[in-house]
């Protein structure tokens, strides 16, 4: 059972139609957000001290090259460390999510956004799998992939709220949306404004700093 204290919940008023979905039941709300928020701080604080001790990467440590993925391009060590503190933190968050959301949960789900058919379909990780092995990922563009998608009902290809993980580096950084590139289908925007125009509900940022939208 996951004990929290209850405090304002932030969601609740970035996304009130999400505590709507909680009846309006802040402190349930509040709860959730706080257990969501322990696992993202803790994953931050697990994965710097195995790597730092009980520092914190500084800005040279997050520009460091540690690697070359198979199409060539340099792995920075911030890309690996965000790539380890998302692990971390959503292995914490699968149990919370089954106890205290009370719909649907999709994690890490990509899908394929038409958006001028405005079409949505999801990939299964077969599929998502033989396109990553495939031209160095090329096939994957026009995809998205939220990290959760909590959803109101049976309906998966709709959410009532989108979460992000974001993993700044160096951490007083502010967490930021990534925007998309000219080669992208979705170029002149960011990623929390097509997740929200592919999904519908809200989609925010969550950060070992607080939850932004």
């Amino acid at each position: 059972m996951v004990s929290t204290v209850a405090v304002a919940s932030t969601i609740g008023l970035l996304a009130p139609e999400v505590l709507g979905f909680f009846q309006n039941d802040e402190e349930e709300l509040s709860r959730l957000e706080v257990a969501l928020m322990a696992c993202v701080q803790r994953a931050e604080r697990d994965i710097n001290a195995e790597r730092f001790g009980y520092g914190a990467p500084t800005a040279a440590d997050c520009n460091a090259v540690v690697g070359a993925d198979r199409c060539g391009r340099p792995i920075y060590q911030s890309m690996e460390l965000g790539t380890l503190k998302h692990a971390h933190a959503l292995a914490c968050m699968q149990d919370i999510l089954k106890e205290l959301w009370p719909g649907p949960v999709s994690i890490e789900q990509r899908y394929r956004f038409y958006r001028h058919a405005k079409v949505l379909e999801t990939i299964s990780r077969e599929q998502e799998k033989r396109l990553l092995d495939a031209d160095c990922a090329e096939e994957l563009r026009g995809t998205i992939k939220p990290d959760v998608v909590l959803h109101a009902d049976r309906h998966l290809l709709r959410a009532i709220l989108i979460l992000d993980l974001k993993f700044p580096c160096p951490g007083d950084r502010e967490p930021r949306w990534t925007k998309y590139g000219d080669k992208s289908p979705y170029d002149g925007f960011n990623q929390g404004q097509i997740y929200q125009e592919a999904l519908g509900g809200k989609a925010l940022m969550l950060s070992p700093k607080g939850i932004f939208d």
